[in-house]
């Protein structure tokens, strides 16, 4: 059983969640509202207070961890998190046991952010062999998103 942290656990992370929760993965999400971490418990994903634009609030969070989803895509609100913050995030990684992260590179997020992000993501993995996985499928067709986060998921895990 591997330990999955979605980073942007709204509805569509919590949707990811179940589905990876169905495979026998442990799922950690993270939410910047103290309120909703009750509501993420309930549906059985640990439920963590962290900000994806304060690093420092989502260290924590990665212990025990193998495959972070990044699930950044329809944060309209937040556009370092396709540069700056995700960039510091993959550098990071590399003195964790992760194993792989899932970026959603589609969503209501400035198209050219996201493609700045799924670049990051390619350059990083190259340079420090991290394995990722850039999803573009619409989270607005959700059954055929829903397929390509896990699908990717699984990948990074038999990888």
């Amino acid at each position: 059983m591997a330990r999955a942290l979605i980073v942007g656990c709204g509805c569509r992370g919590s949707s990811l969640g179940a589905a990876l929760r169905a495979s026998r993965h442990a799922v950690r999400g993270t939410t910047r509202s103290s309120a909703r971490v009750e509501d993420l418990e309930t549906a059985g994903i640990e439920g963590v207070v962290a900000d994806p634009d304060r690093l420092g609030t989502l260290v924590p969070a990665l212990a025990g961890v193998t495959v972070v989803c990044w699930l950044m895509g329809s944060a309209d609100d937040s556009p370092d998190v396709h540069g700056p913050r995700l960039r510091s995030l993959l550098g990071h990684l590399v003195d964790t046991p992760v194993r792989g992260l899932v970026y959603e590179a589609a969503g209501t997020a400035d198209r050219a952010l996201l493609a700045e992000g799924a670049s990051i993501v390619r350059e990083t993995s190259q340079t420090w062999h991290i394995p990722v996985e850039i999803i573009d499928a619409d989270p607005a067709a959700h059954e055929a998103w829903l397929e390509a986060m896990t699908a990717a998921v699984e990948r990074l895990l038999t990888a």
